[in-house]
Order: C-alpha cells, then sequence, then structure tokens
C-alpha cells in the first residue's frame, strides 16, 4: 500500500517532468572556416571534415629501419610523458561517468538504533528506538543544465584523447628525428675516420721528405693542420651523438646509462618520395585540430549551464521505512513512515553574478573557436612549409652532389701538380678540405631530408600512406 501510493505519485510527476524539460542555451555547431581547396606547394588537394578517429598505422615502417621500428613500439608503452596523458584520459572519462549519474535519482538506505536512559526523582526508564528508511532524491533537468554538463564532459573527454594521440604521435616523431640525426652522424663519423686515416699518411710522407729536405716545413706544417681540424670536428660529432642516442633513451622509458644504439658503419637511410598527389582524408587526422575543436563543443556546452542559472532547480525527494521501540515490530506494516515532497530553488537576485557567467562563458567560447581556427591554420602552414622545404631539398642535394664531383676531381688534379712540384701543399690541402666539406654537406642535407619528411608525416596527422606495409 505504501509503495503503490509513492510509485503513484511519482508517476504523476515524471511526466511532467519530461514534458517541460527543455535545453536552454545555443546548440552546438561547429566552427566554419574558409579553406582553399588545394595546398599551394602541391595540388591534388581539398578540405574536408576532421577524421582523427582513423588509423593512421605504424607509419614509421615506411622508413624500411627494423631498428627503428623495434624503438617506435616502445614509445607508446613506456615514454612517461604519453603516460601522463593516459591518466588525464582516464580522468576524463571518470568525470563523464560522474556527470551521467547526476541525471538519475539517488537512493541511500539509512538503519539506526537507539538506546536512552531518562532520569525523573522517582525513577530512571530506559528505552530503545529502531528505524530503518530508504530515501531518494533526484534534481529534475528542466533546462538542460545536466545534460549540458555531461556532454561538456564528453567534448572534454574527447579532447583528452586527442591530446594523448597528439602526445603520442609527438613523442614518435621526436624519436624518428633523433634516430636519424644519430644515423647520419655514424656516417659523418666513419667519413672523418676515413679522412684522419689519409691525412695521417699524409702527415708520415711529407715528414720524411722533410727529413730528407725535399719539401718545405710549410708543406709539412699544413697537412698537420688539416689533420688535427679533422681530430677536433670528429669530437664535436661524437658529443652530438651522445646526446641523440640519450634522448631516445629517454623518449622509450629508460636511462641513458641503460641504453645504447650500436654503432652503424655506412647505414641504409631510406628518404621516402612524396607523392605527387595526396588525399584530403591524411589532414583530417590530425590530432591537434581534433582536441581543438571538441574543446569548442565543450566551452559551447557551458554557455547553456550558465544560462541554465537563470532558472530555477526542481528536486523531488522522497523516503519510505519504519521506526519503533520493538525491534521485532520494525518491518510490521503499523510502524511504517513514508513522506514524498518537492522543493523547488530560484535566485531573485545576485548583484549580476550570474549575467556575468554567462558573458564569461561566451567570450571563452570565442576564445577556443579562435585558437580551433588557428590551428587550422597554423597546420596549413606547416604542411606548405615541409612541401616545399622538400622540394628544396632535393635540388639542393642534386647541386651539392655535383659539387662534391667537382671538389674531388680538383683535388685529384692539385694532387698530381703537387707531386710534379707544380703547385704548393697548400693548394692540396684546399682542394681536400673542399672535398670533405661538400661530402658533409650532402650527408647533412639527407639528415634534414629525413627530418622534413617526419616532420610532413606529423603535419598530415601521420602520413601519407593507408597501409604501412615495408616496400
Amino acid at each position: 500500500m505504501l509503495k503503490n501510493k509513492l510509485f503513484q505519485s511519482l508517476s504523476i510527476l515524471l511526466p511532467v517532468c519530461v514534458l517541460t524539460g527543455c535545453m536552454v542555451g545555443p546548440n552546438y555547431q561547429a566552427p566554419q572556416l574558409s579553406m582553399p581547396t588545394h595546398f599551394k606547394a602541391l595540388s591534388g588537394w581539398k578540405v574536408a571534415e576532421p577524421k582523427d578517429t582513423d588509423e593512421r598505422g605504424a607509419w614509421w615502417q615506411i622508413y624500411q629501419d627494423p631498428i627503428l621500428n623495434d624503438l617506435e613500439q616502445q614509445v607508446q608503452i613506456s615514454n612517461q610523458n604519453v603516460a601522463q596523458y593516459v591518466a588525464k584520459y582516464q580522468q576524463a572519462l571518470a568525470l563523464v561517468s560522474s556527470s551521467e549519474s547526476g541525471l538519475f535519482p539517488s537512493l541511500t538506505a539509512t538503519p539506526t538504533a537507539t538506546r536512552a536512559k531518562k532520569s525523573s526523582s522517582s525513577s530512571d526508564r530506559v528505552s530503545n528506538s529502531y528505524a530503518a528508511n530508504i530515501g531518494s532524491t533526484w534534481e529534475l533537468d528542466l533546462w538542460g543544465k545536466l545534460r549540458r554538463q555531461v556532454d561538456e564532459n564528453k567534448a572534454n573527454a574527447l579532447a583528452s584523447q586527442a591530446d594523448l594521440a597528439n602526445a603520442t604521435l609527438s613523442a614518435q616523431s621526436t624519436l624518428a628525428q633523433s634516430y636519424f640525426a644519430l644515423r647520419v652522424l655514424d656516417q659523418r663519423l666513419d667519413l672523418y675516420d676515413h679522412t684522419i686515416n689519409v691525412y695521417e699518411k699524409y702527415c708520415q710522407v711529407l715528414a720524411e721528405k722533410y727529413k730528407e729536405g725535399m719539401i718545405a716545413k710549410s708543406d709539412l706544417t699544413q697537412a698537420q693542420q688539416s689533420l688535427y681540424s679533422a681530430q677536433a670536428s670528429k669530437q664535436d660529432l661524437i658529443w652530438q651523438r651522445a646526446q641523440y642516442e640519450h634522448a631516445i633513451a629517454v623518449l622509450i622509458g629508460k636511462t641513458p646509462a641503460d641504453f645504447d644504439v650500436v654503432k652503424q658503419v655506412n647505414p641504409t637511410l631510406y628518404v621516402p618520395q612524396i607523392p605527387n598527389t595526396l588525399p584530403s582524408e591524411l589532414l583530417e587526422r590530425r590530432p591537434d585540430i581534433a582536441a581543438a575543436e571538441r574543446r569548442v563543443a565543450a566551452a559551447n556546452e557551458a554557455i547553456g549551464i550558465a544560462i541554465a542559472g537563470y532558472f530555477p532547480s526542481l528536486s523531488l525527494s522522497g523516503s519510505v521505512g519504519s521506526s519503533t521501540s520493538h525491534f521485532s515490530q520494525l518491518f510490521s506494516a503499523s510502524t511504517a513512515i513514508w513522506s514524498l515532497g518537492a522543493s523547488a530553488s530560484q535566485t531573485l537576485f545576485d548583484f549580476g553574478a550570474n549575467k556575468s557567467k554567462v558573458v564569461s562563458s561566451r567570450a571563452a567560447y570565442d576564445a577556443t573557436v579562435a585558437s580551433y581556427k588557428q590551428t587550422v591554420l597554423d597546420a596549413m602552414q606547416t604542411v606548405e612549409d615541409s612541401l616545399v622545404k622538400a622540394n628544396s631539398l632535393q635540388q639542393q642535394l642534386i647541386a651539392q652532389q655535383k659539387a662534391l664531383l667537382a671538389s674531388t676531381e680538383s683535388a685529384r688534379i692539385y694532387r698530381n701538380q703537387y707531386s710534379e712540384g707544380l703547385v704548393d701543399y697548400a693548394n692540396v690541402a684546399s682542394t681536400e678540405a673542399t672535398r670533405l666539406t661538400s661530402q658533409q654537406s650532402i650527408l647533412q642535407t639527407q639528415s634534414t631530408q629525413l627530418q622534413n619528411s617526419v616532420a610532413l608525416i606529423v603535419a598530415l596527422g601521420g602520413g601519407w600512406h593507408t597501409t604501412y606495409e615495408s616496400k
């Protein structure tokens, strides 16, 4: 009987709540941004809708390096910066779950037992009392405040998920760039080892000739200067390589003392060829753009939450239970008690506090829209920069290779002329130094090409291929 009355009362109120419930505040629409249909530096592009949840794949496999593949697999597992974003994403999901629970009634159980003594002039009286109550409270979401809170937390959770993807992509790309820089340094160190070996032989031969009075001392000192200069340059590269090795160790969650990358002699470094046309879906996968757009959605919901502050809040409460002085009668019908109530709350005057909240939330929304648009523009610029740089580096490499051929031929000619006594050794030293500089420049350009290709992959949200298989 008691339960029936309670349920009947609730059944009357619930349809009223459903019929009168509404969502105050603006409905979300993604910000519009006028964008060109193609990139200036490359044809075949158009702007489309974000698809940051699309699979990016193991983009690093395009470089065909088994050691790099192994290192990249460890980033998502062991990198501590990525671990921080994993924890933040889990926290955001928990907030979604917490806000969703606010849409439903809360139920509490309150059993109590009391023993009390009451003294009087004639006697002392000891009495017992027992009670058991089940109560429920429910804040009705008449104006959509709670639902907007859920939507805001969901948008923030998606933004946090995109932040995690962006942090992971950033760590992976930094590792790839550090690895390529290290491998090119291996080649440059190998070149210096070969050059130093040649210079040492020159010095030995010239030292003998100087003892025999066949050459001037300046020829010997010039050769020694070239040797010592090469040795000093090699040392500079050694500590640079160590720094990259230490950076890779930290990126995979290890201490530098517990990690090393074995030096490779003439490592094979594959610079991927950028296609002449690229599908528009690639730029859509950028996680930073997705995060910025989701924060716009969250800010829009915050406006509705602030506007709901103008309207009254309504809560329902009810309880059913029993109260008696004898435990054996606790659950009998004669001791049953129940209550059902509703309460409303409305701010009549707050000196403009809620108005300020609405103005503040609208301003925060405008700020997130501007941030989103700037993120898109920055992404477009980064892609354009990387494409132009890739084209220029390729032309630069071709010119440097021609310069190396010319300097190699000049060095050969001057060595022969010096052997015939036609020129001073300074000419030989100068052309040898030029040839060495040309070789080092080519390696440095190849390093820049590799790093720029990684930067382009990041700018496109994770590569330009739909599948990542070694070719």
